[in-house]
């Protein structure tokens, strides 16, 4: 079975994550969404609270499962027996990063390719750290995110409102 992990923190999914997710699924027999834990970032969501997210945004795809890790992404997918990691380029700056990661990975582990899938242009510009600050503002993001997800945000900038506003 060719079976590809798409991992990223998806804090929060967006519909530029759905549209490489729905087009992996259709290359492959079965996704892996792996939502990873980074040290390095201060997710809004908690990492159960994200696997929820997505889970209930890609329940109509019967080929796809989400999952979470910690550690290293490629020794993530030699675990879960996956052949390929499945990366999304927005942009070209996108690249440099993508690419020394993606030799690195081949380096730590032959047998797991990575496969590069460009956004749609529509998607370019989309990113969950701009969504969440025009969110945080009182934005509309309804034609970015999935509704469930649209709904999660107004719900916790409210309640960092209410928590500041109460201090």
């Amino acid at each position: 079975m060719r079976l590809a992990i798409y991992p990223g923190s998806f804090d929060p999914v967006t519909n530029g994550h759905i549209d490489i997710i729905e087009r992996a699924a259709a290359l492959f027999e079965h996704v892996i969404v792996s939502v990873s834990i980074n040290s390095g970032k201060t997710p809004l969501f908690t990492l159960e609270e994200r696997v929820e997210l997505l889970r209930e945004a890609l329940k109509s795809y019967g080929n796809v499962s989400v999952d979470s890790f910690k550690g290293l992404t490629v020794k993530h997918a030699a675990e879960k027996n996956a052949q390929v990691i499945i990366r999304g380029l927005r942009a070209i700056s996108d690249f440099e990063n993508e690419f020394q990661m993606a030799l690195t990975n081949k380096k730590l582990q032959p047998d797991v390719e990575t496969v590069f899938m460009m956004s749609q242009a529509k998607w370019s510009f989309v990113s969950s750290s701009v969504l969440k600050e025009v969110a945080s503002l009182g934005g509309c993001i309804a034609d970015f995110v999935p509704s469930i997800v649209e709904q999660a945000l107004k719900e916790r900038f409210e309640e960092l409102w209410q928590r500041s506003k109460n201090s």
